[in-house]
């Protein structure tokens, strides 16, 4: 926002100042005023002008400026009514009841949208704690009745109970932070129980497990990381190979941070696809190829892991495995002996 362009918005006032000026000019040769005088008086009203002019115009551009400052520092843009300076001058006023009955009007909808949000998402949970009851006791049922029919049954029915919690997890985490908890872990326990509550497929399909993790601790919600844990098992198990299929946890401890290795000896990625592994929706060719992705699970390990303040890094060769890491920042509140 420059001065001549503000000045030139207002060449119509110009105009007519100068035309006023031209004028008083003519009228005033019927007296014997020296032109110098008429020259004066001219060049005085047109730099009273200019000087009027340029007060109004440092004055806008403070409050547009902070106002736009304000604007930038917000995460919300449509609070900017509530944040905006002092007026000194009827347009500015009007301008501010302007942007204070839009941003009302948008902090309604907001709040609509969050009802249905919340509604949409009670909803979900709900309908998953219902379908997990009949999927328990069908469980009970088959423990009862073993043979290679109900074993066939029972893993379809791992598979939903996978897709079911899967499903859970996602309607919570947009309000994540709502409902985690972070305290200092053992990262051997909960690798421990993510391979415990994968017992039965892992058992089934023959997968060996391998943990070289000591004594470390993180912190962090030990509920949100098993599950993240847990779609990343899922994820090696899929892509397995057939016969001496391995899954091996490890921990590095580093000055600022853990790192936990999940690595597996299965199929790998295609180095052109590694860079959308994250990506909501995203299948790969072998996803493509065996129908049993959803392209979800990574990405939603992903997007805990944001709200969890953790990393994660997938390295992968096609035919040779994948290497997928998460990374524990070590927190500033961690006991020291």
């Amino acid at each position: 926002m420059s001065f001549g362009r503000y000045l030139k918005d207002r060449w119509k006032t110009l105009v007519l100042l100068i035309f006023a000026v031209a004028t008083g000019e003519i009228f005033l040769l019927i007296y014997p005023v020296h032109w110098v005088i008429r020259l004066y008086l001219g060049v005085s009203i047109l730099l009273l002008f200019l000087l009027g002019t340029y007060l109004e115009f440092r004055s806008k551009k403070e409050f547009y400026l902070e106002t736009a400052e304000k604007m930038e520092k917000l995460r919300e843009k449509y609070l900017i009514m509530e944040m905006l300076p002092e007026t000194s001058c009827v347009e500015e006023e009007q301008l501010r009841e302007i942007l204070q009955d839009a941003g009302k009007s948008m902090a309604e909808n907001v709040n609509v949208y969050k009802q249905i949000q919340e509604e949409y998402k009670e909803y979900i949970e709900l309908w998953i704690h219902e379908i997990k009851l009949p999927i328990a006791t069908s469980k009970m049922i088959i423990e009862n009745n073993r043979s290679e029919v109900t074993r066939s049954i029972e893993e379809e029915l791992t598979e939903i109970e996978q897709y079911v919690e899967q499903a859970l997890y996602y309607a919570r985490s947009s309000h994540a932070n709502k409902d985690y908890f972070v305290a200092e872990c053992k990262l051997k326990q909960i690798v421990n129980e993510a391979v415990k509550q994968n017992r039965q497929s892992l058992i089934r399909q023959k997968i060996r497990i391998e943990i070289d993790i000591s004594d470390q601790t993180v912190f962090t919600d030990a509920k949100w990381c098993q599950f993240i844990l847990n779609q990343i098992i899922s994820n090696s198990m899929k892509y397995r190979k057939e016969e001496g299929a391995v899954i091996r946890f490890s921990a590095e401890e580093r000055k600022e941070q853990t790192i936990l290795g999940i690595w597996d000896n299965g199929i790998g990625i295609r180095l052109e696809e590694i860079g959308r592994v994250f990506e909501k929706g995203f299948t790969g060719s072998n996803g493509r190829s065996r129908k049993k992705s959803t392209g979800i699970g990574l990405y939603l390990c992903k997007k805990l892991c944001d709200k969890l303040g953790l990393g994660i890094t997938l390295t992968s060769e096609e035919g040779n495995g994948c290497l997928v890491k998460l990374i524990f920042p070590k927190s500033s509140f961690s006991l020291t002996e």
